[in-house]
């Protein structure tokens, strides 16, 4: 990411030991298809025939709710004064048409894999401030954490899905008919629209804040966790991409992998739909008990997936 584990470990240690204003911030959630599933076997997503933008079809592998992103051309980069270096240039971007997770992926869900013998379990179980999280009945419905990069595309995998592009992303969450710098949105971040800027001083039940959706109804892409996508990480890439489905720079073993999105502990900046975080993906080629061979995987980063268009 753009700041320092230790660091971000110290502060939440800190601010939790604290109290913050607007901790008590209870934002109308929408129904969810799955609470702790049951392990089913894993069957190609369901089938349906792509329409408009913004149909919906459910994959029965997990349960998960995909909304179909009908393709096109939109402007990708950052627009506005709080733009980083790595968002520019702006560039036009056209992509074929896809499906994208309308939330992020569960604890619940995951479960399924991990039980199925296709995933790791997550690095730990606790979140920020619940020493039991992961298993827990009580946030089986909330953002899967301590996922490394591989973690989660393993899991894209076995539900017959993929980690979206880091183009793939920023078109759904800003749609093509303006130049937002929000999911909603111009307007600036509050507690009725992403849990960030430690407002919840952790993570959020998905689709807690139906107000912050994007222009094709996807939710929480601003705030709650960080989103691994299929991307190795370059800050000068935009002043090399392609314009027809980019797919990213070349990468090696353990390089570093984008994520986007920002989390609950990040500021209005960090969770601007064109901002571009990064955290190394696991080396296999390294010592199987070594740091490098793990790969980065902390309490605010979980990841959603996406498939192709059919």
């Amino acid at each position: 990411m753009k700041k320092l584990f230790p660091i971000l470990i110290s502060l939440t240690l800190v601010l939790s030991a604290c109290g913050l204003p607007g901790t008590n911030a209870k934002p109308t959630a929408v129904s969810l298809p799955t609470a702790i599933p049951e392990v089913t076997t894993v069957n190609p997503t369901q089938a349906a025939k792509a329409g408009k933008a913004g149909d919906e079809r459910t994959s029965s592998a997990d349960g998960m709710v995909q909304v179909f992103i009908p393709g096109g051309k939109f402007q990708m980069g950052g627009f506005d004064g709080d733009a980083q270096k790595d968002e520019d240039p702006t560039h036009g971007v056209t992509l074929s048409p896809y499906w994208m997770d309308k939330l992020e992926v569960t604890n619940g869900m995951y479960q399924m894999c991990v039980l199925a013998g296709a995933c790791q379990s997550p690095r730990e179980v606790k979140s920020a401030t619940r020493p039991s999280y992961f298993a827990n009945q009580d946030f089986s419905d909330y953002p899967v954490i301590f996922v490394s990069w591989k973690d989660a595309d393993n899991y894209c995998t076995w539900a017959g899905r993929r980690l979206p592009t880091e183009a793939e992303w920023e078109f759904a969450a800003r749609g093509s008919a303006d130049f937002r710098r929000f999911p909603w949105g111009d307007q600036s971040p509050d507690n009725n629209l992403a849990n960030y800027d430690y407002q919840v001083r952790d993570t959020s039940r998905v689709g807690s804040f139906p107000k912050g959706a994007s222009p094709f109804g996807i939710l929480d892409m601003a705030g709650n966790v960080w989103e691994w996508v299929s991307d190795y990480y370059n800050a000068e890439y935009y002043s090399q991409a392609g314009e027809q489905n980019p797919v990213g720079p070349s990468g090696k073993d353990g390089a570093v992998k984008s994520m986007r999105g920002g989390s609950w502990a990040d500021n209005f900046k960090e969770v601007r739909v064109s901002n571009r975080g990064y955290a190394k993906s696991p080396k296999l080629s390294a010592d199987s008990k070594s740091a490098e061979y793990k790969g980065d995987a902390n309490n605010r980063t979980g990841f959603r997936c996406a498939s192709d268009g059919k």
